[in-house]
């Protein structure tokens, strides 16, 4: 990051922290190299600069390079409109309403290719809402507006292919050599602006191990409450990026430091006061940061299943003192609080079918003999719920002898598993039911 240091140049001609002249960092003072940029999105800057168009890297793509780290995803900016440039590749689709974009397909790989955006002008009032959230963002302008449409200054980089610089309007790169995440403009307005902001904050920080800049971060501890207005299928999508980024244990924590956890996941901000709770939780979340930095497959029903377990239990137990059955006290209290739960964060179904199996199969998991052993060993759901009883022993809910069995369990062969079920034990026993006595004539 030497080189970051070196090119530190203050511009005093700004509006809110946006250069009115840009500073260009040309090819030779910076590391981003043309082979660390995957061929699809180098063969769409290069056919939009043919064409007469300026096309540049932009975002997250230009921040991982500099960072040397190889991006999840290549994003294309451009003067050309979605029209023009859907006139330029056969492989490309026009897609959204609020924000008008080109996706060029490379088999399954998508670039996706963005015109410039422009501030809204006079018309401000017919582009948001009364809160201040962007409602339509198809305005087309230059480079120098578009930056303004940027969220963070570390994502308002653009590399330039028709030279290989680096234009910089706002200082993102010595916020990069300083490792600081830092809102564009004023810090009330874009959060209004989109209240989405606070997370990509959040997620952002986790996942580069930034700092959050103090202005942001006063912001976020007073405007969390416009999450609420975010359509709940949105924050679903937020919430996977926050969770499955392999950084989930710190975005929790910083979920919990803003106090924006409860716009979430009210019922689980609530349980998590218990200690035994917290435990449970963060080893949940340690768990599937292991498997994806091990590039294992993850389900978000996993971790929703261990956020809202605590409040899924408590219910079920006020059920069963109301006088239900367990199984009947669970169906519900998994149906009441998932349906609480979709009022903030959407779920879909595929999801919270798995996590009511997880749930039901705790309590089967007492069963240690015959035909209900190998029904748990043989559900479809059976290791997502073993990993699950398994953090539950390791943060004290229950007893490790639970975990133990059941790993010595599946581990062994078909005979050798006959022989640990006959010999295994029911988690309580079963009286007899006496026979009442006949009399002599036969009649009870």
């Amino acid at each position: 990051m030497n080189w970051l240091k070196s090119r530190r140049k203050k511009n005093n001609d700004s509006v809110d922290g946006v250069s009115i002249d840009p500073v260009i960092i040309q090819r030779a003072e910076h590391n981003v190299s043309r082979s660390n940029i995957d061929e699809p999105a180098l063969k769409v800057l290069y056919r939009l600069h043919k064409a007469g168009y300026q096309a540049c890297l932009v975002g997250g793509a230009v921040r991982d390079l500099l960072l040397n780290q190889h991006p999840k995803d290549f994003d294309v900016a451009t003067d050309a409109t979605p029209e023009q440039v859907s006139k330029l590749f056969r492989n490309c689709r026009l897609i959204g309403r609020r924000f008008r974009l080109a996706h060029v397909h490379f088999g399954r790989q998508i670039i996706e290719v963005a015109t410039f955006r422009a501030p809204h002008g006079e018309a401000h009032h017919e582009h948001h809402d009364e809160s201040g959230r962007i409602l339509r963002d198809n305005v087309y302008g230059e480079i120098h507006d578009d930056v303004w449409r940027r969220d963070f200054t570390a994502n308002a980089l653009y590399y330039n292919i028709a030279d290989f610089s680096i234009i910089d309007y706002v200082g993102g790169v010595d916020d990069i050599a300083d490792r600081r995440l830092r809102l564009i403009g004023d810090q009330e307005t874009r959060y209004r602006e989109d209240p989405v902001r606070m997370l990509r904050a959040i997620r952002f920080a986790s996942k580069l191990g930034f700092s959050i800049d103090q202005a942001c971060r006063a912001a976020m501890l007073e405007l969390g409450p416009l999450l609420v207005d975010v359509p709940p299928a949105r924050l679903f999508e937020e919430v996977l990026k926050l969770f499955h980024s392999g950084h989930a244990g710190e975005s929790l924590e910083a979920l919990q430091e803003y106090d924006l956890l409860k716009y979430l996941f009210p019922d689980a901000a609530e349980a998590l006061h218990d200690p035994t709770v917290a435990e449970f939780v963060r080893l949940a979340m340690q768990s599937t940061d292991q498997r994806v930095r091990l590039d294992k497959p993850v389900t978000p029903a996993f971790l929703f299943a261990a956020l809202l377990w605590a409040p899924v239990k408590q219910q079920t137990q006020a059920n069963v003192d109301a006088g239900m059955p367990h199984a009947v006290a669970l169906q519900k209290a998994a149906t009441r609080l998932i349906a609480h739960q979709l009022h903030y964060v959407s779920i879909p179904k595929r999801f919270t079918t798995i996590m009511r199996d997880i749930w039901a199969l705790q309590a089967r998991f007492r069963h240690r003999s015959g035909k209900r052993a190998y029904g748990v060993l043989h559900h479809p759901k059976f290791r997502a719920a073993y990993d699950f009883l398994c953090l539950r022993a390791n943060a004290g809910e229950v007893e490790t002898d639970d975990c133990r069995w059941w790993t010595e369990l599946q581990e062994n062969t078909p005979e050798q598993q006959q022989k640990i079920v006959a010999g295994g034990k029911q988690g309580a026993p079963r009286k007899r039911r006496s026979r009442p006595k006949r009399d002599k004539g036969g009649r009870r």
